[in-house]
């Protein structure tokens, strides 16, 4: 499934680290940054994870939420934020359901062998719940200063 700019964001509610949860439609009012990442604790996963830690005030003073998204466990989530110092909520699509409803479990492939995986991308949805940017096969560097511009013309 392919998402695009200009629709409705997919709702969902997902468990979260410090066995919270969180639903999308009930941030309606707030502009919300999904991140969707492969692996908790990974070199480009924790990079990323923590260049939106280090800008994440800013994000807040433009009312915005940040959740990202993996497939790992709620014990990994909660390792992981701990570990860095994670500011903003870990949601676990252990299930899978939420990946593919917004188009980011793939096919990929490494050495030649393929697999299926999560592609690494973020959707910026506004106040109404509407998808207002989407960035897929991010790359980690620079990405989050990306958002962060994208975030102000919101």
């Amino acid at each position: 499934m392919s998402l695009e700019i200009g629709i409705k964001a997919p709702d969902f509610t997902l468990p979260t680290d410090g066995n919270g949860s969180v639903t999308l439609s009930a941030l309606k009012g707030k502009k919300v940054v999904l991140y969707f990442y492969p692996k908790d604790d990974t070199s480009g996963c924790t990079a990323e994870a923590c260049a939106f830690r280090d800008i994440f005030p800013r994000f807040k003073k433009m009312d915005a939420t940040v959740i990202g998204i993996s497939r790992d466990s709620i014990a990994s989530h909660d390792k992981f934020k701990k570990k860095y110092e994670l500011p903003f909520v870990l949601a676990a699509d252990t299930e899978g359901k939420v990946t593919e409803k917004y188009g980011v479990w793939v096919q990929k492939s490494m050495y030649g062998r393929k697999y299926m995986g999560i592609e690494r991308a973020t959707f910026l949805v506004d106040a109404k719940g509407i998808i207002r940017n989407i960035r897929h096969k991010v790359s980690v560097t620079g990405h989050v200063a990306e958002i962060k511009k994208a975030l102000q013309e919101l």
